[in-house]
């Protein structure tokens, strides 16, 4: 007892300046840990620090607080939820009311009817699912050989052994050695460099592609339509999979559930986090079309040993529940379309600062600020410039900011927004 009440007063007697415990993500921890940033609390597209200061929310957290903060109607659902089953795991053949209801409404608004899902806690997990799925699918079907996938370059596919192979942004790999063999990255708008990826490989090795139909951290590159379709059927003809990583774009991101609704890509594998439970709770998938599931749900004892200790967790799933409710009852999707006008307008003026060279956009509710790419300081100092001045954002890759805000951002908070990072900015 005397061991925990001298650590609880260690704790205690901690300074928010020095919580050097605490290990932050993709962080420079000499530079950080003596200097954090305290976020409080959130209300719509707004978040405060401890000392009250607002700060209009222009990631939507990162990436995924869609319907914006302190939504009661979620909250309420996960404490039903936590008074009556906190979680259960949903290993062989036990499962929760929410885990069993979320999948039906995530297959209902899926491209394929028939689909099944596979929950997991995240996105990066999720990659991971889809690319060991991907393999024993066709070690499944017999065709064992085929191992090998293909991503993009400025792609971002998450952090664990799949995702950070299949990296796109350099940096993500140094360091780690060879983790998951076999992938191949080419650039990320170069459909006949897939096509020659493939040839490369061999046709009769190739499991997949994993495409962002939007990338999302490697600096929001949008591509024309007709690639994302060209592709797609490059890597069918093969005999590989098309699977949609929508970790950013599901959900309403894009102005429809997923990306490859709206595009029509009919894809084999889709997945998603993020914006699924706006960020609530943990939660995150797999979209499986049937053809993929049939080897496991049609054929006794192929199984797919697979999963999660936390696999459909019943609190996030309800948390799930209660986001599609809003998604469909607010008409959030709608907005995101109207967004997507509304957010690159608004930032057109940037250009006119001297560190701006360009705004990209084009598809849903994201944009990008693109800096100067030569001066590598200058995107950590204008983050930092546009928090000063009220607005958070986060340098992605290519030397930009990120612009993905809530979808439920209205017309004033946009121009609100544009005026912040004007102001930001013209302090460089």
């Amino acid at each position: 007892m005397r061991l925990q009440g001298e650590c609880r007063a260690l704790a205690e007697a901690v300074t928010l300046g020095s919580m050097s415990a605490f290990w932050h993500p993709f962080a420079d921890m000499h530079a950080v840990q003596h200097a954090p940033f305290i976020v409080d609390r959130g209300e719509g597209v707004y978040v405060y620090d401890e000392d009250g200061n607002r700060y209009l929310d222009a990631t939507a957290g990162l990436w995924y607080a869609n319907i914006g903060h302190g939504r009661s109607e979620v909250v309420e659902a996960v404490h039903r939820q936590m008074e009556r089953l906190p979680a259960f795991h949903t290993f062989v053949d036990f499962a929760t009311r929410p885990t069993l209801e979320l999948a039906e409404r995530i297959a209902a608004v899926s491209p394929d009817l028939g689909s099944k899902v596979f929950f997991g806690q995240g996105g990066s997990d999720a990659v991971d699912t889809a690319a060991k799925l991907a393999r024993r699918y066709f070690a499944a079907i017999g065709q064992p050989e085929r191992t090998v996938f293909i991503t993009r370059e400025w792609g971002y596919h998450g952090v664990n052994a799949y995702g950070t192979s299949l990296a796109g942004i350099e940096p993500n790999r140094a360091g780690y050695g060879e983790l998951v063999g076999d992938v191949a990255i080419v650039p990320y708008d170069d459909a006949e460099a897939v096509e020659k990826a493939i040839e490369h490989a061999g046709p009769e090795r190739i499991a997949g592609i994993f495409v962002e139909a939007v990338v999302g951290a490697g600096g929001i590159r949008p591509v024309p339509e007709s690639y994302l379709q060209q592709i797609r059927e490059a890597v069918r003809q093969a005999g590989g999979l098309y699977i949609s990583d929508e970790v950013i774009t599901g959900f309403g991101r894009v102005g429809d559930w997923f990306a490859a609704t709206r595009f029509d890509l009919e894809p084999d594998m889709i997945t998603f986090a993020k914006g699924v439970t706006c960020g609530y709770l943990p939660l995150g998938g797999v979209v499986i079309a049937p053809h993929i599931a049939a080897p496991f749900f049609d054929e006794p004892g192929n199984i797919f040993r697979h999963g999660y200790t936390y696999s459909g967790h019943a609190a996030s799933c309800a948390a799930g529940l209660a986001v599609m409710d809003i998604l469909e009852s607010e008409g959030v999707l709608e907005r995101a379309v109207e967004l997507e006008s509304e957010i690159p307008a608004a930032l057109a003026g940037l250009t006119d600062l001297d560190v701006v060279t360009d705004i990209r956009s084009g598809v849903g509710a994201l944009a990008a600020i693109q800096l100067d790419p030569d001066d590598e300081t200058l995107p950590a100092r204008a983050a930092k410039a546009c928090r000063d001045a009220g607005v958070l954002t986060r340098a992605v890759g290519g030397g930009a900011l990120q612009v993905s805000p809530p979808l439920v951002m209205t017309p004033d908070e946009v121009a609100e927004m544009a005026e912040r990072f004007h102001a930001g900015l013209s302090t460089l």
